[in-house]
């Protein structure tokens, strides 16, 4: 796909070839058509069951043969399985009563979940309410309490010092500085000096404290490049927690927490799968709320139904999501694109994970889907000139001279990009909001934002969101080194196997004269600075709202879950 956070020139350096881009995935699949999200099953509500850049850089990879209508049919070029999800949502039933049903239950406990927030009392209800607020992220329930979790968290950042004076416990210190962060207040990680010893390190008793430990360890995530001590903490917790796990002496969910959090931490992990694991681990603390607990169960089982209704939709291209019949991708491209949906609106679900957002959620999956052929067009299947034919005509937003000389098949993936963005700009005229086309699309044109974050801005984002965007700042180019890197080390093999040298692996291997395992080595060295580089934008920021900024890291953390190591686009072993 079309480098997924274009968001740079490529032909810049090795910061802008940090342009993100699936790629991701050629071979990506979301792996068990039995179910959508099939980490574990909730006792009380199981998984419901299914049925059985345009930029001239590109042409580096484009084939350098001569072109005309009679050689496309007999050019090589790798052809791509379809997605075996595709057609695995047709026979979703439209249980509109149970939603209703679902909706009903949560209506009533909301209030009462609220109010046991908010009823906190005594010199310790601030902190009480943060750490409640923590358990209602890791539910999946924070987005039901947004006001209410910000006054509390503005209420104890003014008091801070206060709040954490005498605090010694590993596990609320720890949790309070994750929540703190997590929502834009820049708490110091100065408050993690009271667990180290004169010598300057960590106390060793810390290490008997598991739960603590993997707190702090979870802490470590949320880092800036000023915060030395928390480099420090990670080496510490990441050193002793394997072993805690794997001795025996600590509870058998808390363990597969332990091992989760080493692969993927909670910060960095999508917010729709959080639950997933966390639920099962709440239930078995034995000072949950049940409340809470069957308000979690309520509220994934209705997410799990409204996301597999609009999969139908889409997968069946109906009401308005005919868009992809309409075009005719399928009679009218050879097999060399990826048909992948599904695992496109999977990759749209961290931005829009609150149900209202139906309709974002719809239309980005199909911007997503057009920018995905885009890509495997100048990637894998245009010639030298067809590339450069199709760059030109969207630079200037208009078929070039020599496009009437090109393939059918060219004309066609030109065409259905144009209409992509007449449908765009049909729903936004309507909100009044057409800078937001004109902006998507000049950026489109210089291939320097063509991608998923933009296009989501595009549906949401303010004026001054796209200047803020323009100045191409540093939270931006953060999250390009992040995906370019992380698609580069976890596609290294696809891309030798096409021919495609141009990967930053062989980049750094060639600039630095160092094997393959060093490469790669420092390459996530650049990986982690660039997420602390993130944590620290997210943290001082104040050029744009923090919805936009929580967007950036949202996209961030999807970029983490897909190209993990056990969970990534590349990665055959197990399912998302």
């Amino acid at each position: 796909m079309m480098k997924m956070d274009s968001v740079s020139n490529v032909l810049l350096n090795m910061e802008t070839i940090s342009l993100l881009g699936p790629k991701h995935g050629s071979q990506f699949f979301l792996l068990s058509p039995n179910n959508l999200f099939p980490v574990r099953k909730l006792s009380c509500f199981p998984p419901k069951s299914l049925p059985t850049k345009p930029s001239e850089y590109v042409r580096l990879k484009a084939m350098t043969s001569p072109t005309c209508d009679e050689q496309t049919s007999n050019r090589k070029y790798m052809k791509l399985l379809p997605s075996p999800w595709t057609d695995r949502f047709h026979s979703v039933s439209d249980d509109v009563s149970e939603m209703d049903a679902l909706t009903k239950e949560m209506d009533v406990l909301s209030p009462k979940v609220k109010n046991k927030l908010m009823s906190f009392q005594g010199s310790d209800s601030t902190k009480k309410r943060i750490l409640m607020i923590y358990v209602l992220v890791s539910l999946g329930l924070a987005h039901h309490f947004k006001d209410e979790i910000n006054e509390t968290l503005q209420e104890g950042f003014e008091k801070i010092e206060e709040m954490m004076d005498g605090e010694d416990d590993l596990y609320t210190v720890s949790i309070i500085f994750w929540v703190f962060r997590r929502y834009g207040h820049n708490i110091s990680s100065d408050i993690f000096r009271r667990f180290k010893m004169n010598n300057g390190c960590f106390k060793y008793s810390l290490t008997g404290d598991a739960k603590g430990m993997l707190s702090l360890y979870e802490a470590t995530h949320l880092r800036t490049r000023k915060d030395d001590i928390l480099d420090e903490a990670l080496i510490f917790t990441s050193s002793h927690l394997n072993s805690i796990a794997a001795c025996g002496t600590c509870p058998s969910l808390l363990s597969v927490r332990i091992q989760s959090a080493l692969i993927l931490s909670q910060h960095w992990n999508m917010e729709i799968l959080v639950p997933l694991e966390y639920i099962p681990f709440y239930e078995q603390e034995k000072d949950h709320d049940e409340m809470l607990l069957k308000f979690a169960k309520l509220n994934f089982k209705f997410l799990q139904l409204q996301y597999l209704q609009e999969l139908k939709i889409i997968t069946k291209n109906i009401i308005y999501y005919q868009w992809y019949n309409e075009l005719g991708f399928a009679s009218n491209l050879p097999p060399y694109f990826r048909d992948r949906i599904v695992e496109n609106y999977f990759f749209v679900l961290p931005i829009f994970i609150e149900p209202q957002l139906l309709r974002s959620r719809m239309l980005l999956t199909q911007f997503f889907t057009s920018l995905e052929i885009l890509d495997d067009t100048f990637d894998r299947y245009a010639s030298l000139p067809e590339a450069e034919s199709l760059f030109n005509s969207l630079k200037r937003w208009a078929p070039d001279d020599a496009m009437d000389k090109q393939p059918d098949y060219l004309k066609f993936v030109l065409n259905s990009i144009f209409k992509i963005f007449e449908d765009l700009e049909r729903v936004l005229k309507t909100e009044g909001r057409l800078y937001s086309l004109d902006a998507t699309k000049d950026e489109f044109k210089i291939g320097a934002k063509a991608n998923f974050d933009l296009a989501k801005w595009g549906l949401t984002a303010t004026k001054e969101a796209y200047e803020w965007l323009k100045s191409r700042p540093k939270l931006v180019k953060a999250l390009c080194i992040k995906g370019r890197l992380r698609n580069d080390i976890t596609g290294y093999e696809d891309d030798m196997s096409r021919g495609y040298v141009t990967n930053a692996i062989n980049c750094y291997m060639k600039q630095y004269g160092v094997p393959l395992e060093e490469a790669i080595r420092e390459l996530n060295k650049i990986v982690a600075d660039a997420d602390k580089t993130l944590n620290e934008e997210f943290l001082t920021t104040v050029a744009v709202g923090r919805g936009v900024l929580k967007a950036a890291m949202d996209f961030g953390r999807m970029i983490a879950t897909t190209y993990n190591v056990d969970e990534g686009s590349k990665e055959k072993s197990r399912s998302i």
